[in-house]
């Protein structure tokens, strides 16, 4: 668990830095392919990168969200990985679901309203809107 836990929060390290659009994609190419993640293997990545990473283990949700969906990928799997936000109190957040639950989230996220996501195609869920407007580039 460890060194595949390291490996992936050092990718998300990397690929939080992309602006929002490329990593949508970026997340979107590595999905390819997979199978649904089940609950159990989106919140053993969760946690093997809280367990690695004070970043993920604190306030880093985004590098958190992305290395689970990246060490779940390694694996052959791919969570629903969304970033969203709530009005009041305002907040930003990304998480990662699996059958349109977020796995691992100690609050209550139902005020939060999902604004980007990479869904697997069988999770039965429609995507996100795109963040961009057609056309533009991110």
């Amino acid at each position: 668990m460890g060194a595949l836990a390291r490996v992936s929060v050092g990718i998300a390290r990397v690929l939080v830095l992309l602006p929002p659009g490329r990593l949508r994609r970026v997340l979107a190419v590595l999905s390819r392919g997979s199978r649904p993640a089940t609950e159990r293997q989106a919140a053993f990545a969760r946690q093997a990168a809280v367990t690695v990473s004070v970043r993920c283990a604190g306030l880093g949700c985004l590098q958190r969200s992305v290395a689970a969906a990246v060490m779940c990928r390694i694996q052959g799997a791919w969570p629903d990985w969304c970033t969203g936000f709530r009005t009041e109190p305002f907040g930003a957040h990304a998480w990662v679901e699996v059958d349109g639950r977020p796995v691992g989230e100690p609050a209550d996220m139902s005020r939060f309203q999902t604004v980007i996501a990479v869904r697997h195609p069988r999770s039965g869920r429609q995507p996100a809107a795109a963040p961009y407007p057609r056309g533009r580039q991110a």
